[in-house]
């Protein structure tokens, strides 16, 4: 049998003939898309002067730049993308950044809202690399949430460059919620991953104590991986106890959410890819061992609006997109060595990895970096330091195949992504995923009735919590006995509410009516008076 030599990669057992037939494919097809640079960056909490999000996009662009090990690859980059910022956004950042590195890129671009972008996009450029319609791809993002909250509180002097709205938004910027779900406070994600939560728990049938202690075991493990990463914002590990029990440090924000299992964007972070192709690396003599490859992707969302979903336990989006993926990188589940989950609440966690079809029992790792949580949730970016730190795995292990998961809004948008050390099986071209979410999408249920009476019974609901932890508010998603759907805030005081934090709501019915004077539907529950 003839044999040949892959350049980078050191002898292993699961090098076997498909590394050797993939690296053929990937000599005869040159335009294969490889991350070249990778690079994140966190501010020490300390710091006196502290960088502005444009700084630390800088900051993490030329450490990225730097990692790609060619001066040259900067005068090829002609596309930027710049992930959309929740603080102190400019008026054209993807032309401040490029004035700033010093690139003239051509084709530049900022994002609209949504923690999938970062894969999104990665996804995009492989694409539009390997057909031709751009030679490298540099993308960035960045908060300073954390200096600009202490500049704000005159702790420290900030002197940042002014901050205005952008000029543009390229890309879908459809607001998350509809005009019924905004008349009842459900916008703030606190406000709205519980209701997958209560959901999720009455399917599992599990009691409320039971599935506290549940959530507290599964983020008990990222808060362990996040207190050995260097790049964390928080690296006390934490036990599931600390982190399911309420206590005035770790108060209920959104029940049956504690503050540790919040993401948290108070935060000071940023992080920085390079794309190119094989041929423009090779040509510009970029080590081999260093290219990570994009195995294979792909871009869902569930229904839109999440009041119009008919199951608030799952998501459609996340299996397709994921078995997508898959089937583009050649791969398996069982081939996949780690994972990075999106992990802004335990829901969002939790529904992704069974929807994926990873065991419960699994010993594979579901995050890289820690999670939102505790690694940092930094605005719309945290996936790109997932992204980065799969590079840095890979370079380590080039038999590891990863897979990055990101969400945007309310589990709403999801990207999937797939990495490896070795050239993809099947090309990115420009394949249609339309029919499989007209699929998803027509699943739709009609619009919340916005008058309601009668029984309702109870699919999920969110406590809202006050800074001192005391429950302010409570809202419901419930059907009608004609089986429609209607949201209805809960008519209960403080001590109700109390009492309702320690049963199952789910699956109660209770009587509601419609408020001519608040233009809301309001709930009674006797069984909890």
């Amino acid at each position: 049998m003839v044999r040949y030599h892959v350049p980078g990669f050191i002898s292993h057992p699961r090098l076997t003939q498909r590394v050797h037939f993939m690296y053929l494919v990937e000599m005869k097809r040159p335009s294969v898309p490889i991350i070249v640079g990778a690079a994140q960056y966190t501010q020490h909490k300390g710091t006196v002067r502290p960088h502005d999000p444009m700084g630390l996009m800088v900051k993490a662009c030329r450490d990225a730049l730097h990692d790609a090990k060619s001066t040259g690859l900067r005068d090829l980059i002609d596309r930027v993308y710049v992930i959309n910022l929740f603080q102190w956004p400019l008026r054209d950042a993807p032309g401040t950044l490029c004035e700033r590195l010093g690139i003239h890129a051509p084709q530049r671009f900022y994002l609209p809202v949504g923690g999938n972008t970062p894969q999104l996009i990665v996804n995009r450029a492989a694409r539009d690399l390997a057909a031709g319609r751009c030679t490298a791809v540099l993308m960035t993002g960045a908060e300073a949430i954390y200096s600009l909250r202490k500049g704000l509180k005159g702790e420290i002097v900030l002197d940042w460059p002014e901050s205005c709205p952008p000029e543009r938004i390229d890309g879908e910027s459809t607001s998350g919620v509809d005009d019924i779900e905004a008349s009842y406070d459900l916008f703030l994600p606190s406000h709205v991953y519980p209701l997958f939560e209560t959901a999720l728990r009455a399917s599992l049938r599990h009691t409320p104590d039971e599935h506290r202690l549940m959530m507290g075991r599964l983020f008990e493990r990222l808060s362990a991986i996040a207190s050995m990463n260097p790049h964390s914002w928080s690296r006390n590990a934490l036990t599931a106890e600390q982190i399911a029990t309420p206590t005035g440090e770790n108060r209920y924000i959104g029940y049956p959410y504690t503050k540790s299992m919040n993401a948290n964007i108070n935060v000071d972070q940023s992080a920085g890819l390079v794309m190119t192709t094989s041929q423009t690396a090779r040509s510009l003599g970029i080590p081999e061992d260093t290219w990570v490859y994009p195995l294979g992707g792909a871009d869902l969302n569930d229904i839109w609006y999440v009041s119009r979903r008919p199951c608030l336990a799952g998501s459609p989006a996340i299996r397709a997109a994921s078995r997508i993926a898959l089937e583009q990188a050649g791969l398996s589940l069982d081939d996949i060595g780690v994972f990075d989950l999106y992990s802004c609440f335990p829901s969002a966690y939790d529904i992704a990895r069974r929807e994926i079809g990873i065991p419960e029992d699994d010993p594979r790792d579901r995050s890289v970096t820690g999670g939102l949580p505790y690694f940092g949730g930094p605005g719309n970016n945290y996936t790109m330091h997932a992204i980065a730190t799969v590079v840095e795995r890979v370079r380590k292990d080039r038999t590891l195949c990863a897979m990055v998961t990101a969400n945007g809004w309310y589990l709403t948008k999801h990207s999937v992504g797939i990495y490896g050390g070795t050239p993809p099986v099947n090309p990115w071209d420009d394949r249609d995923d339309s029919p499989i979410q007209r699929t998803i999408d027509a699943g739709e249920l009609p619009k919340p009735r916005e008058r309601a009476s009668g029984a309702l019974t109870v699919e999920a609901y969110v406590i809202r919590h006050n800074s001192a932890g005391r429950p302010l508010s409570g809202t419901v998603i419930g059907r009608l006995v004609d089986g429609s759907r209607a949201l209805a805030d809960i008519d209960a005081g403080h001590d109700h509410l109390l009492k309702m934090e320690e049963r199952e709501l789910v699956g109660m019915s209770g009587e509601v009516r419609h408020d001519p004077v608040l233009a809301r539907n309001l709930v009674r529950f006797p069984a909890v008076a």
